[in-house]
């Protein structure tokens, strides 16, 4: 049996440990035995013979221990977290507008003179609690403070509107579809990238809907360009039979505001009425959600052509019509929270 030597740091005899377990488990030692002298778990020497065979020794290495990197101090901790937050790098005159390691260990050497490496960074950044994550976007021409009306102001009136007069609160969108839209991932062996075999062909179908607060959904498939004359149909479907007054909400495109429309609108004698979200504000409306769960749900059926990828649209839209309850979960997006 090896002789353990003195070490100077803890990390070090991690290192040695698993490299004299794997040498003995190579030699022919049963890995309970192994375990034993090491006083580790049996499945420890397991996943050291495991990590050895799929990197070789550089995999039995221990890690850095946990704890801020001495170099940093907290003040300068402080800058970086306030700084990566608050801060986007074409802000700060680099090129890019998406915070990455390297852009980071760009910003800290320009600030501090401090060169770090990469796994410092990630050691860094996960520390103050940031993690790596895909950003949603929003058009530059947003005004924050209108979105901040519509919640505590606009909305809330409409509300408070649509319970005196017993209205319904709709939100409606429109969107298309092409065949050639993919989403979702598969399972693989490592290293072999899937192929799904799918249609070369580009076809589309463009979709209309309108969710409710109670979880109502109605829709309506079109081929072609969506105008005034076609948003006018559905708003025709909404109310057709209606037993009470829709206030409809919609985005400030043109064809809701067109003529056309608002003669129909006038024609229903207030059972219709139009309000309009701020400007460049489409995460608001929780009828985006809707777009979001049938094209999930339809790119990963494989549509062949127009007509079967029209059928799996009016599938996946008739499937939620019997889902109520996950209508009214759009509502409860983290955008759309506060137009329950």
């Amino acid at each position: 049996m090896p002789q353990r030597p003195v070490f100077t740091s803890k990390r070090m005899e991690q290192q040695w440990v698993r490299m004299q377990g794997v040498k003995m488990m190579r030699a022919g030692m049963p890995a309970s035995h192994v375990a034993h002298h090491f006083d580790v778990s049996v499945r420890a020497v397991f996943k050291w013979i495991a990590a050895f065979y799929d990197g070789g020794q550089n995999a039995l290495l221990a890690r850095e221990g946990a704890g801020r990197p001495p170099k940093v101090t907290p003040d300068q901790l402080r800058w970086i977290a306030d700084t990566v937050r608050d801060r986007t790098p074409d802000q700060l005159k680099f090129e890019f507008g998406l915070w990455t390691l390297r852009l980071i260990g760009s910003l800290i050497e320009r600030q501090f003179q401090m060169t770090l490496s990469l796994p410092t960074l990630g050691k860094v950044m996960r520390q103050l609690g940031f993690t790596a994550q895909r950003p949603l976007y929003r058009a530059y021409q947003q005004d924050a403070a209108l979105v901040q009306r519509w919640h505590t102001e606009e909305y809330p009136a409409l509300q408070a509107r649509a319970k005196a007069r017993g209205a319904l609160i709709m939100f409606a969108d429109e969107a298309g579809m092409r065949s050639d839209y993919h989403a979702g991932t598969t399972w693989a062996p490592r290293g072999r990238t899937p192929v799904v075999r799918a249609t070369g062909q580009r076809v589309s179908v463009q979709m209309l809907s309108a969710v409710g607060t109670g979880g109502q959904l109605q829709f309506m498939l079109h081929e072609g360009l969506v105008n005034a004359a076609v948003f006018r149909t559905l708003l025709e479907q909404l109310m057709l039979g209606a037993t009470q007054p829709v206030f409809l909400v919609v985005d400030g495109h043109s064809i809701h505001k067109a003529k056309l429309v608002s003669e129909y609108v006038a024609s229903t004698d207030g059972m219709l009425e139009l309000h309009f979200l701020p400007p460049y504000s489409p995460q608001l409306n929780p009828d985006e959600q809707v777009w979001k769960s049938v094209k999930e749900r339809v790119a990963k059926q494989k549509p062949l052509d127009k007509i079967s990828l029209r059928r799996l649209i009016q599938g996946a839209l008739e499937r939620l019509q019997t889902l109520p309850e996950i209508v009214r979960g759009f509502f409860r997006h983290p955008d759309c929270a506060r137009t329950i």
